[in-house]
């Protein structure tokens, strides 16, 4: 089932699965910071306001902002 960053809680894991076609300057980025179709990461925790957000993916922590979490299109594990 497809859903978004924000809709998951602390500690819950999602895999990738794409990206949304409005997000086409944040993809290159995105898929630079090893955010590709098919990496599995974790929710780490929310900054108290709810943004950014920190992942754990590939062995290594990430923090996103809610616009460029926005563009990826996930599904909850």
């Amino acid at each position: 089932m497809m859903t978004s960053l924000k809709m998951l809680a602390t500690g819950d894991s999602a895999r990738i699965v794409g990206f949304d076609q409005a997000g086409g300057a944040y993809r290159k980025k995105l898929l630079a910071m090893g955010l590709t179709p098919g990496t599995e990461f974790t929710i780490t925790r929310f900054a108290p306001m709810g943004d950014p957000v920190e992942i754990k993916l590939r062995g290594f922590s990430l923090s996103l902002r809610k616009n460029e979490a926005s563009v990826l299109m996930i599904e909850k594990l």
